[in-house]
């Protein structure tokens, strides 16, 4: 995986961001042990105390648990991965409304939108942007 980085914020925020992805589509399921800061860190690219202070972060979000010998590992609280998902969606949602929003249309047109290209999706036309 090659992570990328914005100069725009702090990388451990964006770390933070990248993590909570990985944790609500599944690459680390509830209860599985992550792989050390260092490792983490290299292949991250970053100085392993950025990614040390991510995961610090995760951990007293909950979403991470910490046994002192044997390392760090996602929660077993799947209602809290759900969350973390929900959030990521909206936060995705929230963005797709305001470029829309930015083109003119009004909020009560995306819906229709929404459903006009998901449906075009599952019959897949010669154009897609003949059915928008």
């Amino acid at each position: 995986m090659t992570w990328q980085f914005d100069d725009k914020l702090p990388i451990y925020l964006q770390i933070i961001h990248i993590l909570k992805q990985d944790l609500a589509c599944g690459k680390y399921p509830p209860g599985q042990k992550l792989p050390a800061v260092r490792e983490l860190a290299l292949e991250a690219g970053v100085n392993p105390n950025t990614m040390q202070k991510a995961l610090s972060e995760l951990e007293r979000d909950g979403l991470l648990t910490s046994q002192r010998t044997a390392g760090r590992f996602v929660t077993e609280d799947k209602e809290k991965i759900m969350e973390v998902r929900r959030t990521l969606a909206y936060d995705e949602i929230e963005r797709m409304v305001e470029n829309i929003s930015s083109l003119g249309y009004r909020r009560e047109d995306i819906p229709q939108l929404l459903e006009r290209y998901l449906s075009a999706q599952t019959k897949e036309p010669q154009n897609k942007l003949d059915t928008l």
